[in-house]
């Protein structure tokens, strides 16, 4: 694509004839058709792929393929090969997001009502909806894809013509070669267009917070599929069984995309570890810049498809969630909240009343929610009179209707509001 439109700007400037303008392109269009249709042939006594297109060509049309490396260098035909490479990548792991997003607005959805512990610490803290923790992925997915978009703006300049560092001698027209292989300009510095590989760093950053991000809810997945938690069961597609064990159901898939996070983690390290010393311009060293981001593109598009795969099939278990949101005293904040709102109590006050009430609760082996009035008379006498507020999981998970909240109209208001966005 680069040395067509390279050819194509040659003619246009009148650097090369329009005869050998015509027999490069035609050659160069059987090659691209061969390495379709068979792959790129290994001839070892070729230096790289530059040097494979050009001695083919060579073989096809003869002395006018010598001349399609005017005004040009292996330096800025790569710059500009990786950039056109990594903007398609960018496209791949975004519609990857995308499908991961949609799997979980579908289950949001479903879930909407669903009741299920909200932890800090890895403590029950207060109940949530299902639907609202799933969210939670989704918007972690969106920035996910607002960083691809930033990344892919950054990189949309074209290195080639920049040549092997100081530029060209011949009459090129690189804004014309940069439009015709959909950058928005050229680079404005030959030295950093055949340098730069800042594009590159930043696309492995965005795979790797795009793993972390995915790696966190594979370790839900695998917590919540642990018979502790009981609260989902991953379909055999997504598990395996033991060598040893008959009655085992191992969640593999999820635990390769954790693995997965670490090893793209250490793609972007490796590539930035490269470039850390390299002086100006051009060095070998980064010819091994492509090795870790395509490893990385690889790992992230496998486990985005596995989570995304497995959010759409894994089956919830709604009854254990509630059960253990149930626990804890979760609805505690609830009473606290409610000393304040009908009391006018201050909260650090609410605060040490409440502890009271659970220590209470605690010692009797029961519940918030048979707590009577008597019970808050007995703690603080300020609070005679009371009507007990509703500190139910449901009463609780209902009340929390503030923007962004965990209340099922909220989460309803949050999924329409996202997929307007996704249809935009």
């Amino acid at each position: 694509m680069g040395s067509q439109a390279h050819a194509a700007m040659l003619e246009a400037s009148g650097i090369i004839s329009p005869e050998d303008a015509k027999a490069i392109q035609a050659g160069l269009s059987q090659i691209m058709e061969e390495y379709e249709a068979h792959g790129v042939p290994e001839h070892i006594e070729l230096e790289d792929i530059h040097m494979q297109v050009e001695t083919r060509l060579r073989e096809l049309i003869g002395e006018p393929a010598g001349r399609l490396h005017t005004a040009r260098s292996r330096n800025d035909q790569v710059a500009t090969d990786f950039r056109l490479w990594t903007t398609e990548a960018i496209h791949a792991v975004d519609v990857g997001l995308e499908r991961f997003q949609r799997a979980l607005l579908d289950r949001a959805d479903e879930h909407a009502d669903t009741i299920m512990p909200g932890f800090t610490h890895l403590q029950v803290a207060q109940p949530v909806t299902l639907g609202h923790h799933l969210m939670a992925y989704y918007e972690m997915a969106k920035r996910d894809r607002s960083r691809l978009a930033d990344c892919r703006r950054r990189l949309n300049e074209s290195p080639l013509g920049a040549a092997a560092l100081a530029g060209t001698s011949f009459p090129v027209n690189r804004d014309w070669t940069a439009g015709q292989m959909g950058f928005d300009r050229p680079m404005a510095n030959s030295m950093d267009a055949v340098s730069d590989r800042d594009f590159a760093i930043e696309f492995l950053s965005c795979c790797t917070q795009i793993a972390l991000h995915l790696s966190r809810l594979a370790e839900e997945m695998i917590l919540w599929a642990s018979q502790p938690f009981g609260f989902v069961s991953l379909p055999d597609a997504w598990s395996t069984g033991s060598s040893i064990m008959p009655q085992k159901r191992n969640p593999d898939a999820a635990e390769l995309v954790r693995g997965h996070s670490g090893r793209v983690i250490g793609c972007m390290t490796s590539l930035m570890v490269t470039m850390k010393g390299l002086p100006l311009a051009y060095s070998k060293d980064m010819q091994d810049d492509k090795a870790p981001v395509f490893e990385a593109y690889d790992l992230l598009c496998l486990s985005l498809a596995v989570m995304a795969g497995m959010v759409s099939n894994v089956s919830f278990n709604p009854a254990r969630m509630r059960e253990v949101a149930a626990s804890g005293f979760s609805t505690a904040t609830d009473l606290a909240d409610w000393l304040v709102r009908e009391h006018g109590l201050p909260f650090r006050e609410a605060h040490h009343v409440t502890g009271s009430i659970v220590k209470l609760c605690e010692a009797r082996g029961t519940g918030l929610d048979v707590i009577s009035a008597d019970d808050l008379v007995a703690i603080n006498p300020k609070l005679a009179g009371s009507k007990m507020p509703d500190l139910s999981v449901e009463g609780s998970v209902a009340s929390r209707t503030s923007a962004g909240g965990t209340a099922p109209v909220r989460v309803r208001e949050a999924i329409a509001a996202a997929r307007k966005e996704m249809e935009a």
